[in-house]
C-alpha cells in the first residue's frame, strides 16, 4: 500500500480508503496475548526486584558496586514502564480492570500516576507532529521564528532548557521526582485522583523500604535508578520525534498516518537495547496503531508491506538530534542554534514574510 503522505494532492475520498486500508492491516495485531503479557511482567518486575536487594546488600560493600547494578536496574524499570505505557493506551490486556490494576502498579514503580499520565499521553498521540498542538505531553519545541521574536529571557531559558545535560538528565529527574507529584490545572477530578492515590502509594512504599534498609540506604538507590531511567526514558521519547526528515504540519495540514509513519520515527536499536526498551523504536506502528502491544510491534513492521519505505534511524545517526533545537519551518526541517547565525541582516519578518508562519499561541 502506498503512502498516504507520498502523494502531493489527496482527496478526501481517497484518504478515507487508505484509513480503511491501514486500519485492516494493524487490526490483526491489536489481540494481547495473556500469556505474553503475564511473561513480560515476570521477566521486567522479578529482575528489577531481584537488582534492589543486591543494591542495597552492595552499599555495605561499595556504592561503585552499587552503580553497574543502578543502571541495570533503570533498564528494568524502563521496561516496567513500557507495561505502564500500555496499560495507558488499553492494549496490554483484554481487560480494562486489569490493564488499570497493572497500570496503577507499575505507575507506582517509576513514580508515575497512572490515570493522569493516560490523559495526558493521549494529548501527544492526538497531536503528535501537529505544529498548533504543542501541548502537554511532548517535548517543548519552538520554530525559528517563535524564538526570533521571543524576548531575551525567554529565549535564554529555552536555550538552558534545551542543554541536553538540562533536557535528558535534570529534567526527567525533575518531571519523574517532582511534576509528576501534581496535576495540571486542565486535569478532571478522576484524573486528579490518580496523582493523589499514586503520591501515597509511592510514600507507603518509601517508608517499608526506609525501615527495612534505611532512609539514606533507599534514596540512594531511588535516586540512582530514577536518573537512568528517566535519563533514557526521555531519550526515546524525544528521539522518536526529533530526527531527520521527521514531518510536522500546521494543523489544516495535519494528517494522522503522515503523522505516524514520517512523524515518528523507526529507532533500530541494537537487539539488547530493543529488548530493554521495550520494542518502542517501532514508534511508527505504535502512533498508527496503539492499541498494539509492545511485544507486537516489530511482528507488524516486518510482516507488512505499509511500513517498508519508513526508513530506520540507527543509534549512530539518531546522536544527531542532540544538535535539534528549533523547527525551520519555512523549510520544514529541525536546525541547530547555530542556523540563527545565518539568518543575522535582515529582520525576522523579511525573512518570513508569510504571516502563516508566524508562531501559534499554543506554543
Amino acid at each position: 500500500m502506498r503512502l498516504l503522505a507520498q502523494s502531493p494532492v489527496v482527496t478526501e475520498s481517497e484518504r478515507r480508503g487508505h484509513t480503511l486500508a491501514w486500519k485492516e492491516v494493524v487490526a490483526r495485531y491489536q489481540q494481547p496475548s495473556l500469556w505474553r503479557s503475564v511473561f513480560q511482567i515476570i521477566n521486567s518486575v522479578v529482575p528489577y526486584v531481584v537488582l534492589w536487594v543486591l543494591m542495597y546488600r552492595s552499599l555495605a560493600v561499595s556504592y561503585w558496586i552499587t552503580a553497574p547494578l543502578a543502571i541495570l536496574a533503570g533498564g528494568f524499570l524502563g521496561r516496567v514502564f513500557i507495561i505502564h505505557h500500555d496499560c495507558g493506551h488499553g492494549s496490554f490486556f483484554k481487560s480494562r480492570r486489569a490493564n488499570d490494576l497493572v497500570g496503577f502498579i507499575t505507575g507506582v514503580l517509576t513514580f508515575t500516576p497512572y490515570g493522569h499520565w493516560r490523559w495526558t499521553h493521549a494529548v501527544h498521540h492526538a497531536g503528535s507532529s501537529d505544529l498548533d498542538r504543542r501541548d502537554l505531553g511532548s517535548v517543548r519545541t519552538w520554530t525559528v521564528q517563535e524564538y526570533l521574536d521571543a524576548p531575551l529571557w525567554k529565549r535564554l531559558a529555552y536555550r538552558l532548557m534545551r542543554n541536553p545535560f538540562v533536557l535528558f538528565v535534570l529534567t526527567p529527574t525533575v518531571l519523574f521526582l517532582v511534576l509528576h507529584r501534581f496535576s495540571a490545572s486542565r486535569a478532571g477530578r478522576r484524573d486528579r485522583h490518580s496523582v493523589y492515590l499514586t503520591n501515597l502509594a509511592i510514600l507507603g512504599v518509601a517508608v517499608l523500604l526506609s525501615f527495612w534498609m534505611g532512609l539514606k540506604a533507599y534514596l540512594v538507590i531511588q535516586l540512582s535508578v530514577m536518573v537512568v531511567t528517566g535519563t533514557w526514558g526521555v531519550w526515546l521519547f524525544y528521539v522518536q520525534h526529533q530526527f531527520e526528515g521527521v514531518s510536522w504540519q500546521r494543523h489544516d495540514e495535519w494528517d494522522y498516518t503522515r503523522a505516524a509513519l514520517q512523524g515518528s520515527s523507526f529507532y533500530k536499536l541494537p537487539r539488547i537495547l530493543q529488548w530493554f526498551s521495550g520494542n518502542i523504536g517501532y514508534h511508527h506502528v505504535h502512533h498508527l496503531s496503539p492499541r498494539i502491544p509492545n511485544y507486537y510491534l516489530e511482528k507488524c513492521h516486518n510482516e507488512e508491506p505499509l511500513f517498508r519505505s519508513v526508513p530506520p534511524l540507527t543509534l549512530l545517526a539518531s546522536l544527531k538530534s542532540l544538535t535539534f533545537r528549533l523547527w525551520d519551518e519555512p523549510h520544514q526541517r529541525l536546525v541547530g542554534f547555530g542556523y540563527l547565525k545565518t539568518l543575522r541582516g535582515p529582520k525576522s519578518s523579511d525573512r518570513f514574510p508569510d504571516q502563516s508562519l508566524r508562531p501559534s499561541d499554543t506554543a
